[in-house]
């Protein structure tokens, strides 16, 4: 697995980072604080931030943020880990991003709907990736960012689908990693695998190879089902 993917697939594989902003109530220091997130089709992360927070009152005065994601293990030296540095800016219309966000997070709706609470995105500069010990690497903006054609447009239509019709399959493969899987929904699906929801656990599953298309993404899902 190449460097870009093998960050993606970290940053996918999980659903909370620490955020650091530039702070403003203390100029100079920086200021770490933990987001939810996801990735969207381009493997930008989309966070939901109340205007009330520390923050979100730091991005709207300088953009530029890292946001830092460390894979579980017992040694923390060992552990892959990616810092992606990047841009944050305000989704004014989040369309099909923010639906994303919230297929992840439903209880995040309401935040959304009724109180102060805005999506950003986070165009990436660059990325500090460590693999392991003595294994760290930077990545350009272009050398992460994956070509992903048409799967962002047909990712809801085409989770729905599958959905669907191979719920029975879904259930079998989510209980090799959740043994009492009952009800398993597909929420997300990428160029690098695909998110379904087991009880209030999402389980990532990561493709062997990049699906550059929505067509090559179901084909590569269906493989697996079967």
């Amino acid at each position: 697995m190449n460097l870009a993917r093998q960050a993606r697939c970290l940053l996918r594989a999980h659903r909370h980072a620490v955020l650091s902003t530039n702070s403003q109530a203390l100029a100079g220091y920086p200021f770490g604080s933990v987001v939810p997130y996801v990735l969207d089709a381009e493997a930008a992360p989309i966070i939901l931030v109340s205007r009330l927070a520390e923050h979100a009152k730091n991005i709207g005065v300088d953009p530029r943020v890292s946001l830092i994601v460390i894979a579980d293990g017992a040694d923390l030296q060992q552990a892959g880990r990616v810092t992606y540095v990047g841009r944050a800016s305000r989704l004014d219309r989040p369309g099909i991003a923010g639906e994303r966000y919230l297929r992840f997070f439903p209880a995040a709706r309401e935040y959304h709907r009724r109180l102060d609470f805005d999506f950003f995105r986070i165009e990436p500069v660059a990325l500090r990736i460590i693999a392991g010990f003595a294994q760290a690497h930077w990545l350009s903006r272009e050398a992460y960012t994956p070509r992903t054609d048409d799967l962002a447009a047909r990712e809801a239509a085409l989770a729905a689908e599958l959905n669907a019709g191979h719920c029975e399959r879904l259930r079998e493969l989510a209980r090799k990693r959740h043994a009492h899987a009952q009800d398993v929904t597909i929420v997300g699906i990428d160029c690098d695998g695909f998110d379904a929801v087991a009880g209030n656990d999402i389980l990532r599953f990561d493709f062997e190879d990049c699906a550059g298309s929505a067509d090559a993404a179901r084909a590569k899902i269906v493989a697996l089902l079967h």
